[in-house]
Parts: structure tokens; sequence; C-alpha cells
């Protein structure tokens, strides 16, 4: 964690927050702040458990680091874990150190990042290559999403993702963009289908992969590997102070199943601290019937 950087946690700290959001269990919620080569950055996160039969399964990192070379990096990801939260763990716990060490990262930064996902994902099978019944089936074929975001020196974001967790970019004044792409299996059926796959449409419930997974690509899944895919969409952005954006958020699908792109930046725009705007999106999340776990970070760039 870099010196310059202040983490404040704390649950319910702004008596305006809506009562429903006061009800759900807060899992995690913070702030922080940096200023990598003198510009200002702050950006907070706020975490619930939903209403699903099961425990949280969303992380998320929110963080900067000053790098040996002198570098300073903000590192900011949402992780959505399905079938239990152990994929979701260890993306938390290794995938930002295994892509900044990864070589070329500073060189070819698209196909590091690349390379990193794969090899993630080929750890991610080989930690759940259980057999059994019940729960340790269950963890086998656990996965999880990725949406990531590297803020180097304060000028460029690196976003990459696979799965339908988002991030979203505002210029100051403008309106919402999405640097994400959601791996739908609607939208990648010819590629699902290429593998061996199939994409099923049944009246009341979202598309899936072969009659069960609601994505086209992500994490783990041994079960359905052959056909879907880790491989990462990956954008580079300048967002130096040249640029004008205002701030990013990332968000798991909790929150884009019930706001859209736009709804999202415009709540935003209105609050200056990150981390009670990411509760405020939360919580109108909560307040639009989301019963799904949520996980948002929100970055600042003043």
């Amino acid at each position: 964690m870099s010196s310059s950087q202040q983490l404040e946690v704390g649950e319910g700290e702004e008596s305006g927050l809506d009562e429903e959001l006061r009800k759900q269990a807060v899992r995690e919620t913070g702030r922080g702040s940096a200023s990598p080569a003198g510009r200002k950055v702050t950006f907070g996160f706020h975490l619930v458990e939903g209403k699903t039969p099961h425990g949280m399964e969303d992380r998320h990192v929110a963080e900067f680091r000053r790098l040996e070379d002198g570098n300073e990096v903000g590192l900011f990801a949402v992780f959505d874990g399905h079938a239990g939260a152990d994929v979701a763990t260890y993306l938390r716990e290794h995938l930002f150190d295994d892509i900044l060490r990864e070589p070329g990262f500073w060189t070819d930064t698209v196909d590091a990042i690349r390379r990193t996902y794969h090899r993630t994902d080929r750890r991610v099978l080989e930690m759940t290559e259980e057999e059994g019944d019940g729960e340790e089936r269950r963890r086998r074929n656990a996965g999880s999403t990725a949406v990531t975001a590297i803020l180097i020196n304060g000028e460029r974001l690196v976003v990459a993702n696979v799965g339908d967790s988002r991030v979203v970019a505002c210029e100051r004044g403008g309106p919402a963009r999405q640097l994400s792409v959601d791996h739908e299996p609607l939208r990648e059926r010819a590629a699902v289908e290429a593998r061996g796959g199939f994409v099923t449409e049944i009246h009341g419930d979202v598309p899936r992969v072969d009659a069960q997974l609601a994505m086209s690509r992500a994490f783990g899944d041994r079960g359905l590997k052959d056909h879907i895919s880790s491989d990462p969409d990956v954008a580079i952005e300048d967002v130096g102070a040249g640029a004008g954006t205002e701030f990013v958020v990332l968000a798991s699908d909790g929150l884009w199943k019930v706001m859209s792109n736009q709804e999202c930046v415009d709540a935003v725009r209105g609050t200056a601290d990150a981390r009670k705007a990411a509760a405020e999106l939360v919580g109108e999340a909560l307040e639009r019937g989301s019963a799904d776990d949520i996980a948002c970070v929100v970055v600042r760039l003043h």
C-alpha cells in the first residue's frame, strides 16, 4: 500500500443512507486516496451480500502500490464468483501480482494481460480438480467473472475482463462509456457452438451456455471449459488530466441487472465522496429489487 493512501473502513457512516441498505449484510466498505505523479485520485468501495441462499461470493481489489521501478499503480477489480467464492478469492489474492510480474507488461501490455489471464485460468482449473459428490462437486465447477483496471501513474487505464462484471467511465459533462465487454451467451453463440456447446433460451430465464452458465467467458467452470473461454477483452485508455475523465465505476452484475450505464454515472456525478457514491449506487440497486451479491468500486480522477 502506498504511503500516500489513506484507507478508512466502516459501516453506516452516512446517516442519509437508505434504510433498506442498512438492513443488508454489508461485507466491506471503505475509501482511499493517492497522488500518482502529483494527481489526486480517490476511490471508494461497497459490497453487500444478496438475498440468494449462499454466502457472499463477490470479491474486490482497491489499492495503490508504488513499484520498485518508481511507477505507481492503482489496482481496482471486481470478481463475481459462482458455485462458491473460491475462484473469486484466488483471483483477488493473485491476479494483479501475476499481471505486474508478467514479462512484457510494460512493453506489450495487452498480450501480457492475455497470457496472465490464460495461465491463471489453468491454475484455477488445477485448484478445482477434486472429484466427489455434493459440495466437492460444486467446488469443482466453481468459477468467477473478472473485471480489472490498472491505473498507471494517474495517466493510463488498462481494463480487462471476462464475464459480465462491468467497468464504465464518464468524461466531465459527458455520457457514460462502457470500457469492458459483456460476454453474454447470445452475443457469443457462434463461438460457443463452434466449441461444441449450445445456448439455451428458456422463457423466464436468461440465456445460458449448456443450460447452465449465464456468460460465455469466465475463470474456472471446469465442467463447461471446453465450451467457454477465459480470453479477456483488453482496452487501454488515456485518462490523463487532458483527457477529461471524471470517474470510473466497476461493479458486478447485481448492479447492472437493474441500472443502465447512464443511470449509474448520473447517480455518481452528484456525489463527490467516492465511498458514499459506491454505497448509494448499491442502495439504489437494492431499491430496484436486485437480490444478487453486489460489489461496487468508484474511482474519481481529480
